[in-house]
């Protein structure tokens, strides 16, 4: 409802330094510095002075500064406003939809939800992935956004400020073109991964994923390793148009039509189930606590606060 940047504004003018603010927001000191200056561009004004002891707001700063906070203030109590009404219209859970998030494994247990709920809809929010969408949105579960179908571990959840409820463990796999030499297996050993280039999660992304990482650069050097930011449709028109393997799980198999995902024997594997804020409504309560009545005590719950 307002620029995100505003935000990134006040946070830098609290702790008067990129750094610190970077820290704040988990974020690179980059990222502020570029959010800042196109800030600045786009009002056409000065917002800090820089100097060697840090950061100083000019006059025009704190004018902007005192009404950004007010600004962001009227917009979030505006956004509770708005979900008062639609509580009272029904109770509707957003589930923030993707093609690398699909709704399909929480589909697959909606209907038992209900047994529990019967007056809880279902509503998709269909959102795209980017850097900025996978931070702004988890951060603000919610506020447009209650819950996201998706990988996750702590280390993820304290990145992007959130929760996690686990629904099951899904084995780490590998998907390949259709015309990749490995492409008609049924079953890879990680020797056939030699000589590939192995398309993974960042470093610092996943407890789960360093593991993987780690054996393969420790005892199979013969394998080259790969980083790349975020699962996105160009990552898998990568693997598809090229020769290179993306590492995967089996909720993933309807994201690229042309890739096969085939297993491997070993035995990585990642949680998968549902993301929601640190301080969920009583809505987004009842919906969860449903969910764990469906998919019995096995279930794990975690969550990461700022």
């Amino acid at each position: 409802m307002y620029n995100t940047q505003l935000e990134t504004f006040i946070v830098v003018a609290d702790l008067g330094s990129f750094n610190k603010a970077a820290e704040a927001l988990y974020i690179t000191p980059p990222a502020v510095t570029k959010q800042i200056n196109l800030l600045e561009g786009d009002l056409g004004l000065q917002l800090f002075v820089r100097t060697h002891r840090g950061l100083i707001l000019t006059e025009a700063g704190k004018s902007l500064y005192k009404d950004a906070k007010y600004v962001i203030q009227y917009c979030k109590e505006s956004v509770e406003r708005a979900k008062n009404v639609m509580r009272e219209k029904g109770a509707v859970i957003r589930l923030g939809t993707s093609p690398m998030t699909p709704a399909e494994p929480l589909m697959e247990i909606w209907n038992q939800v209900q047994k529990f709920c019967p007056d809880m809809k279902l509503q998709l929010v269909p959102f795209m992935n980017s850097q900025e969408n996978a931070r702004e949105i988890l951060k603000n579960l919610g506020s447009n956004i209650d819950v996201v179908a998706g990988i996750f571990d702590d280390t993820m959840l304290k990145l992007r400020q959130c929760a996690g409820l686990e629904l099951s463990r899904q084995p780490i796999c590998c998907a390949v073109s259709a015309d990749h030499r490995l492409a008609g297996k049924e079953r890879l050993s990680i020797s056939d991964l030699y000589g590939e280039n192995f398309l993974m999660m960042h470093r610092g992304w996943s407890s789960y994923v360093d593991e993987l990482r780690e054996d393969i650069l420790k005892n199979h050097p013969q394998i080259r390793v790969i980083d790349f930011d975020i699962y996105s449709v160009d990552i898998f028109n990568r693997c598809e148009n090229g020769k290179d393997i993306l590492m995967v799980v089996d909720n993933m198999k309807h994201v690229h039509p042309l890739l096969r995902m085939i297993p491997v024997d070993w035995d990585y594997t990642i949680p998968y189930g549902i993301l929601y804020s640190t301080e969920p409504s009583d809505l987004v309560k009842r919906f969860l606590k449903a969910v764990k009545r469906v998919i019995g005590n096995g279930s794990s719950e975690t969550s990461s606060r700022k």
